[in-house]
């Protein structure tokens, strides 16, 4: 076919194949095997890989995984066979690169619970089937360039990796199109053009319109061409750091946009980088940001440079923030979640309502030059991002560099007064009094009975906080899952979650609405990463759910504005407040002295260690600052009576607990250590964080803190307010 599709397709894959082939690597056994380690044979191909930074080597952990059953992937030590050098271009093969075999070790594997359950011979991995390996010697080798898109285009792309059609290894290109996506967005469908051959899973798929690797082959089809590939956008979903760390995605982005910007910089050698292939690749048909539209190959590679030469964002949603402000909308709330200031470039393209492309950019990089970062830039690293930008409008239009102007100085005043604001605590540090939870972001996990049957519906959505309230931005949801299956079906939208809300100083809250019944439920024993439980990692608390943090307005009724549930409800005299507003008033005046302290306990379903079912009038007439203790079964009386009525008298923080499965064990040492506990406290703000505390000396074997086994905080913040949402309906 010689039509221009074709064409370009094929002048494309002929500029990219050797930067691509440079980068490709064979992956097998250790040098000498595990048997004979003085040996030096390589053995078999288990499958390809790819440089995407200096020392580091993403594959498929199936790759990783051959002939070693038995054996822990991570830290597993594996054979790269690859090019030493990058391609002179020129001649056939890749001429002036020296081939050369290293040892690396498995850092990770995604997802983690590989490491527990592997699929049986000849079944497919579970999604995503990444891997990375660190390379343990220094060596010079070239690295691909990676998409910043959270999705792919659906357009022509050339696939890499090692094969032996000739009799010896070889790394080897082909191309195909794309055809979709499969595993929500994970996973990417090649059409079936060629045959992938075995060797090839761990290879790259590179975008051949753009330049770009965006899968990692992972899987050919039984019967004819075509399979599968992996999303590099995956990589979103490496572990993340502990707190005051910077997490391993960000670090190797960081030197994947540090190689490139370096090479493009060096004029040491005459041979072509990946920002000069892209400069000669053929034009986009039909691309209305074409010309000034759009960043040049070099202006793209540079900004990528300058972006790493920042300290990382203090976190996801404060990336998303930025980006919102560029595109005048809410960026594709498609996960993974943005975690670097590279990954806000690639929710940028194509931007609504007709803005140029570039102009995008440069607005979102003046914004990072003045953003909130999560520790002290290099000196002047932000100001050469500045000057950078404003040289670069220097190309466009003049209005664009008048506004960019006065966006930089908004700016610049506005991190000022957060500075004198932040004044005695750490940079980028929340904005709370010590031991108190952070006020950003939080992680909402609702869950719904299905009905009679012993079947669950869910949702996990991010809740904006006091910043944006009632803000809710969902994550993922299901329906009909047993409560067995409820912390696997968890796993992977509740990791999103947190990836949007954590920062580097401090763990997101995790709030978990459900109806008083299931306040039972051990969210914080699941496991989600780590393999730390929930509540050990961060706080968890209960929330009864669709709450009433916010008070209806003067005159508000159930049923409208001045409605009551039989019609007009306006006395003679005047409108009066509706009872919700007497009662929402009385819960913010318990929920702010509670706050502050000093906190008392008081049994509410327990006397001397025998059930009681507590009054009205006597849950009225305890002080504000007294916390309700529940020490029995939430989905029995008197339990579940008495939380529903210590929620109707205004207590927005309250405590329950799982009983021991021994039904003879004395509810005494949980009463007498959580009354040491409220005391030594002194004020409600820090319970959250206290009860993380406990959960964590609980899992490191201290007897001292055996007693909270099984505790819950009822936790009803008014800044938080929850939506008022029916339960999901499936399976119509």
């Amino acid at each position: 076919m010689t039509d221009g599709r074709t064409t370009g397709t094929a002048r494309a894959f002929e500029l990219l194949e050797p930067l691509v082939q440079a980068a490709t690597v064979r992956v097998h056994a250790p040098r000498g095997g595990y048997d004979t380690p003085g040996s030096h044979r390589t053995g078999p191909t288990w499958g390809s890989g790819f440089f995407i930074a200096p020392g580091w080597v993403l594959t498929c952990a199936h790759v990783v995984g051959e002939g070693g059953a038995a054996v822990r992937l991570t830290g597993r030590e594996v054979g790269i066979t690859f090019h030493s050098g990058r391609p002179r271009y020129g001649g056939p093969g890749v001429p002036g690169t020296v081939t050369g075999t290293v040892t690396g070790r498995v850092e990770c594997v995604l997802p983690e619970r590989l490491e527990e359950r592997r699929p049986g011979r000849n079944a497919l991995w579970d999604l995503p089937d990444l891997a990375l390996i660190r390379v343990l010697a220094p060596v010079s080798h070239a690295c691909v360039w990676l998409t910043d898109r959270s999705r792919p285009r659906f357009d022509e792309v050339a696939y890499f990796g090692c094969t032996e059609d000739l009799g010896t290894p070889e790394i080897t290109g082909r191309t195909t199109r794309l055809r979709g996506t499969a595993g929500n967005g994970a996973a990417i469908r090649l059409a079936d053009d060629d045959e992938i051959d075995p060797g090839m899973s761990g290879g790259p798929v590179v975008d051949l319109a753009r330049g770009e690797v965006v899968g990692v082959v992972k899987a050919r089809r039984h019967t004819g061409g075509g399979g599968l590939a992996v999303s590099v956008v995956q990589l979103r979903t490496l572990p993340m750091a502990a707190r005051g760390q910077v997490g391993l995605y960000r670090r190797i982005m960081q030197a994947h946009d540090l190689y490139h910007y370096d090479q493009h910089l060096s004029d040491l050698d005459n041979r072509r980088t990946w920002t000069d292939v892209h400069g000669e690749l053929p034009p986009q048909e039909r691309d209305p940001y074409g010309g000034r539209g759009r960043l040049t190959p070099g202006e793209r590679t540079t900004l990528c440079g300058l972006l790493a030469e920042l300290p990382p964002p203090s976190s996801s949603e404060a990336v998303r923030a930025l980006v919102e402000a560029v595109r005048g909308e809410e960026p594709d709330p498609q996960p993974p979640a943005p975690l670097s200031w590279r990954d806000g470039l690639g929710l940028l393209h194509d931007p609504p309502g007709g803005t140029g492309e570039a102009a995008a950019m440069l607005r979102y990089a003046t914004d990072v030059s003045v953003a909130e970062y999560r520790e002290p830039p290099t000196p002047g690293a932000d100001e050469e991002l500045w000057d950078w930008v404003r040289a670069t409008a220097e190309r466009l239009w003049r209005p664009l560099r008048r506004e960019l102007g006065e966006r930089h100085e908004r700016g610049l005043a506005e991190r000022e007064r957060r500075r004198r604001a932040s004044a005695g605590r750490a940079a980028g540090g929340p904005a709370r009094r010590a031991g108190g939870l952070p006020p950003g972001a939080s992680v909402l996990l609702e869950v719904w009975a299905h009905g009679w049957e012993h079947l669950y519906d869910w949702r996990v959505s991010v809740l904006a906080g006091p910043a944006h309230p009632g803000r809710l931005t969902p994550v993922d949801s299901g329906v009909r899952a047993t409560v067995a299956g409820l912390p696997e079906r968890l796993r992977a939208p509740l990791a999103e979650a947190f990836r949007r809300c954590d920062t580097h100083v401090a763990a997101a809250l995790l709030e978990v609405a459900v109806a008083p019944e299931l306040f039972g439920l051990a969210v914080e024993d699941w496991v989600v990463a780590g393999g730390v439980p929930l509540g050990v990692q961060r706080p968890v608390v209960l929330r009864h759910p669709g709450g009433r943090s916010a008070a209806p307005g003067p005159g508000l009724g159930p049923n409208g504005p001045g409605t009551g549930p039989g019609g007009p409800d306006i006395p003679p005299g005047g409108p009066q407040a509706h009872p919700a507003d007497h009662e929402a008033g009385r819960a913010a005046a318990r929920w702010a002295r509670v706050q502050a302290g000093p906190l008392q306990d008081e049994r509410a379903d327990c006397a001397g260690g025998r059930p009681r079912a507590p009054s009205a009038e006597w849950l009225s007439g305890l002080p504000d600052t007294t916390v309700p203790v529940h020490c029995r079964a939430a989905d029995q009386e008197p339990t579940l009576g008495s939380l529903h009525a210590v929620r109707d008298a205004g207590y927005g923080v309250a405590v329950t607990r799982r009983p021991p499965p021994d039904p003879g064990v004395s509810c005494a040492p949980f009463h007498r250590g959580l009354r040491e506990e409220l005391a030594d406290a002194g004020r409600a703000e820090v319970l959250p964080v206290r009860l993380q505390t406990l959960r964590g000396r609980a899992y490191g074997a201290d007897p001292d803190a055996y007693w909270a086994a099984g505790a819950g905080l009822v936790w009803e913040d008014p800044a938080r307010p929850l939506p008022d949402v029916e339960p999901l309906h499936g399976d119509l």
